[in-house]
C-alpha cells in the first residue's frame, strides 16, 4: 500500500517527484469527459518509465487472440480501446536543451488534481545538465462543456538563464497500445497537414474503420520574443515549431487547443472540419472562459452527485475521487457506449464492457442522473441481445437462448480465458437483475413488456439448457461453471450462479403472467416463436427441484460442491510477504487453496438479503469473509455493505476504505495500468446502501442509517423517481429533505414517513 498522496476534500495532491509512482500518478490523475479521456502523462517529453494512453470513446480495435492452443468456441480477437493521438505533447527546448524530467534535477514537483472544478495543474523546477533552471507550471482540463474539445496552459519561467527557446506542439498518431497482443499499430494514417495555424491528423482503424480527426492550434504569450516559425510533417505526426528570445526571470504561457473527433458522430468528410471549427471555437474563447465553462458544468454534476463526510478527510477523499471518476467517465447520452473498467485511465482489460456495469455501476447512475442515464446502460444490453443469441449458438444452444459476453465491445465475446468465456456465466444473472433494478428504482414498468422481457426469456432458455438433471441427486444441477471468485474454476454447483439462475427464471415467469392475454406480449412470443407451457413448465420444474448446496452443521450456503474438501484457514494465516497472493503464488497454488477472489457466496446474498434472517447472513459472513483476500477490486463494497448491515461498524468501515482508497493507495499494487472504474461504484454503493442503509423495496424508499464512531456527520443527494432528497445524518439524527414539488413517501427505521414537498422529517438515530 502507497500513502503517498496527501489527504484534502476536493484535491488529489502528489508533492515530490518519485519517478518509480510516475505510472501510478498517470493513472489517478486522469482527465475525461465522457467523449474522450487520457492519463496524466507529461506535456514536455519524458524519456522515464511512463503509460501513453489518450483514449476516444467507443473506438476500439479487434486484437487477435493470442493464446498457446485453440478451444472449439474461442473468440477471434480481444477487443481494446485504442490509445488515440498524443495530444498534450509540447516539446520544450531551452537555450539548445530539451526539457526531460527524466534527465533533470526535479525539486519543488507538485502535481494537483482538483476534482470540484475539474483541472489538472503541475508545477516543478527543473535543473539541466548545463546548470541552468527552469520553473513550470501547466494547467489542463478535457472540457465538460465542449466535450469535444480539451486544452492546456503551460508557463515557463527561465529561472537563471536567457537564450534561444524552441516551443514544438505537436499531435502524434503514430503510437501504440501496451497490451497488443503482436506489437502491432492500430492506426492508419488518412491525411495531414501541419500548418501554422491548424494542424491536424486524420487516422483510422484497421478493420473496424473508426475514423478520428485531431487537431490543434496554439499561441504563446508573454516575455517571448517569436523569431521564427515553422512546420513539420511525418507519418502520422504534425508538429509547429515556434522559435523566440526568452529572459531571465520572466514567464511566457503557451497556450494550446485540442479537439477529438469520431466517425462514431460524424460523417468521414465530414471529420476536418467539425475539428476546424471546434478548435477555433476554443481558440475564440480562449483559455479562461473555457475553464469558466467547465467549471460550471462541474458544479452542476456535484449538486447532483456530492458526498460530504465531517470528520474524516481521508474517507472524503476517497468518495469524491469514485465520484469524480465516474461522472468524467461515462454520462449517459449515448445508448453505444459502456463502462470500461479502467475508464479513460488505462487500457488493462481491453476498457470493454464486463458484468460490473450492471452489479455495480448501474446503482450510481440510477440514484444521481435523470433517467435516461440508467434506461441507457440497460438499453446497451437489449441492443446487444441478437449477439448474446449467436454467443450462445456458438456454445451449442439453442431456440433463442442468450449468453451475454463476459467482455464485449459490440454485444459479441472477446474474452479468450476458457474459464472465463465458458464458465463464469454469472454474467447472465447480473444482466436479467439490472432490468429488475432499473424497473424498481424508477418505476418504469412499460420498460418489462417494451424491452425486458425479450431479454428474461433469452437468459432464461439458456439457463433451462445449462442445468441438467443428475439421477444420484434427484434434482437439478449445473456443473462446469466459476463464480465471482476466480479463484475457484471448473466446479459444480457454485451457489451463487445456481442462485442467479433460479431468480431470473421466477421473475421472467412473473413478468409472463403480469401481461399475459395482451396484445404486446402476443406479439413478442410469437416473435420468439415461444413454445407456451413446453418452456414454462420446464422452468417451473427447475425451480422445483433445482439443488443448493448447503451444510447443516456449519448452516452455511455452500460455494460450491468441493469447497469445504479445502483445507480451510483465515487469511491471517499467509504470511505478509505473500501476498496479494496472486502476485506470489502459482495459479495452481490458488485454485487449491480455500482463499476467495472476491464475494462470492456473499454477492448473492446481498443481492437477496430480503431472503434471509440475520442470523443465516451473519454465519455465512464469518465463514467466508476471513478466508476473502480482496484481491478483486470489486470485493470490499459487498462486504461493507453486509457488515452494515450487521452493526459491524469497523469492520463496514474498514471495507469501505479500502474500496474508496484502493487506487489513491495502490491496494493491490497494480493502479500503473488504470484506476478500478466500476469498483469506485462500489464505493458509492458502500456508501449509500452500506452506512445510510438505503434500499428500494416494491418501489418504496428505505434508509437505515448509522454513523460511524468517528464521523461527525454526513449527507448527500439523490434522485428518486423525479424527486431529489438529500440526506444527512449527524449524531442522534437523521434528516431527509425532499427539494422537489411532490410529497413522498418513505421508510426510515422501517417506518412510514411522509416527507412534504420542499420539506424535511427528522428521525432520532
Amino acid at each position: 500500500m502507497k500513502n503517498y498522496i496527501k489527504h484534502d476534500p476536493w484535491s488529489i495532491i502528489e508533492e515530490g517527484f518519485v519517478p518509480e509512482y510516475n505510472q501510478i500518478s498517470e493513472s489517478i490523475f486522469s482527465l475525461g469527459n465522457g467523449m474522450f479521456g487520457q492519463r496524466a502523462n507529461f506535456e514536455e517529453k519524458y524519456s522515464g518509465e511512463t503509460l501513453l494512453g489518450n483514449y476516444v470513446a467507443g473506438v476500439y480495435y479487434p486484437d487477435k487472440t493470442r493464446v498457446g492452443w485453440w478451444k472449439n468456441g474461442y473468440p477471434e480477437y480481444f477487443a481494446k480501446v485504442l490509445n488515440a493521438a498524443n495530444w498534450v505533447g509540447i516539446n520544450i527546448n531551452l537555450a539548445g536543451e530539451e526539457l526531460d524530467l527524466a534527465t533533470a534535477e526535479v525539486s519543488n514537483f507538485r502535481r494537483e488534481l482538483n476534482m470540484k472544478e475539474g483541472w489538472l495543474k503541475r508545477s516543478f523546477e527543473a535543473k539541466l545538465p548545463s546548470g541552468n533552471k527552469v520553473k513550470v507550471e501547466a494547467t489542463r482540463f478535457c472540457s465538460m462543456a465542449r466535450t469535444k474539445v480539451g486544452a492546456i496552459a503551460y508557463t515557463v519561467t527561465p529561472l537563471n538563464f536567457s537564450g534561444e527557446a524552441q516551443v514544438t506542439p505537436y499531435v502524434d498518431f503514430d503510437v501504440m497500445n501496451a497490451d497488443s497482443n503482436y506489437d502491432e499499430k492500430f492506426w492508419v494514417e488518412q491525411e495531414k497537414e501541419a500548418d501554422l495555424e491548424f494542424s491536424y491528423v486524420l487516422a483510422s482503424t484497421k478493420k473496424t474503420d473508426f475514423w478520428v480527426a485531431t487537431g490543434m492550434e496554439f499561441s504563446i504569450e508573454g516575455a517571448w520574443t517569436q523569431s521564427a516559425k515553422s512546420a513539420v510533417e511525418r507519418e502520422k505526426y504534425v508538429e509547429v515549431t515556434e522559435t523566440g528570445a526568452i529572459e531571465e526571470g520572466k514567464s511566457f504561457t503557451i497556450y494550446k487547443y485540442a479537439a477529438n473527433i469520431s466517425s462514431m458522430y460524424f460523417d468521414k468528410n465530414e471529420l476536418v472540419n467539425v475539428c476546424k471549427q471546434e478548435v477555433e471555437g476554443a481558440v475564440t474563447a480562449g483559455f479562461d472562459a473555457l475553464l469558466q465553462e467547465h467549471k460550471d458544468a462541474w458544479a452542476s454534476k456535484w449538486e447532483k452527485s456530492d458526498i460530504i463526510i465531517e470528520g474524516d478527510v481521508s474517507a472524503q477523499q476517497g468518495i469524491r475521487f469514485n465520484i469524480f471518476q465516474l461522472n468524467q467517465t461515462y454520462t449517459g447520452e449515448d445508448e453505444r457506449l459502456n463502462i470500461g473498467p479502467k475508464g479513460f485511465t488505462g487500457e488493462k482489460y481491453g476498457g470493454s464492457t464486463y458484468w460490473d456495469t450492471e452489479a455495480y455501476c448501474l446503482a450510481f447512475y440510477l440514484a444521481t442522473s435523470d433517467q435516461e442515464v440508467a434506461k441507457n446502460l440497460v438499453l446497451y444490453r437489449y441492443k446487444h441481445l441478437q449477439k448474446a443469441i449467436e454467443n450462445a449458438e456458438k456454445l451449442g444452444f439453442k431456440n433463442g437462448a442468450a449468453l451475454y459476453p463476459m467482455v464485449t465491445m459490440n454485444g459479441e465475446e472477446c474474452h479468450n480465458e476458457w474459464e472465463i468465456t465458458f464458465e463464469e456465466i454469472h454474467r447472465n444473472g447480473a444482466i436479467a437483475y439490472a432490468i429488475f433494478d432499473y424497473i424498481n428504482y424508477h418505476g418504469d414498468e412499460d420498460y418489462l413488456i417494451d424491452y425486458g422481457l425479450e431479454v428474461l426469456i433469452a437468459i432464461s432458455r439458456f439457463w433451462a439448457q445449462r442445468v441438467h438433471w443428475s439421477k444420484n441427486k434427484g434434482q437439478y444441477v449445473m456443473h462446469g461453471v466459476t463464480g465471482p471468485n476466480e479463484y475457484e474454476n471448473n466446479v459444480n454447483n457454485n451457489w451463487y450462479t445456481s442462485k442467479m439462475a433460479l431468480w431470473t427464471l421466477e421473475y421472467t415467469l412473473e413478468g409472463l403472467a403480469k401481461y399475459e392475454g395482451t396484445d404486446k406480449l402476443n406479439a413478442l412470443l410469437q416473435k420468439l416463436n415461444f413454445k407456451g407451457a413446453e418452456e414454462t413448465e420446464k422452468w417451473e420444474d427447475i425451480l422445483e427441484n433445482m439443488y443448493l448446496g448447503y451444510d447443516e452443521e456449519k448452516g452455511v450456503f455452500l460455494q460450491q460442491d468441493g469447497f469445504l474438501d479445502k483445507d480451510l484457514m483465515p487469511v491471517s494465516d499467509i504470511a505478509a510477504g505473500e501476498r496479494p497472493i496472486n502476485q506470489n503464488w502459482s495459479w495452481d497454488r490458488i485454485l487449491r487453496s480455500c482463499f476467495i477472489k472476491q464475494a462470492d457466496t456473499l454477492q448473492g446474498i446481498y443481492l437477496f438479503e430480503d431472503e434471509y434472517d440475520l442470523e443465516t447472513i451473519e454465519r455465512n459472513f464469518d465463514f467466508y469473509e476471513p478466508m476473502t483476500v480482496h484481491e478483486s477490486s470489486l470485493s470490499p463494497c459487498v462486504h461493507s455493505i453486509l457488515a452494515a448491515k450487521l452493526g459491524r461498524k469497523e469492520k463496514a468501515y474498514e471495507m469501505y476504505l479500502r474500496t474508496a482508497r484502493l487506487d489513491l493507495d495502490d491496494y493491490n499494487n497494480d493502479t500503473e495500468d488504470g484506476c478500478h472504474t466500476t469498483s469506485m461504484a462500489g464505493t458509492w454503493m458502500s456508501f449509500a446502501k452500506g452506512f445510510a442503509g438505503m434500499r428500494v423495496r416494491n418501489g418504496e424508499l428505505y434508509f437505515n442509517p448509522f454513523l460511524p464512531d468517528h464521523w461527525d456527520g454526513y449527507s448527500f443527494k439523490i434522485k428518486f423517481r423525479e424527486r431529489n432528497l438529500t440526506i444527512a445524518a449527524r449524531k442522534g439524527e437523521v434528516e431527509i429533505s425532499n427539494e422537489s414539488a411532490e410529497a413522498l413517501k418513505l421508510y426510515v427505521f422501517d417506518k412510514a414517513r411522509e416527507v412534504g414537498a420542499n420539506a424535511s422529517v427528522k428521525v432520532a438515530m
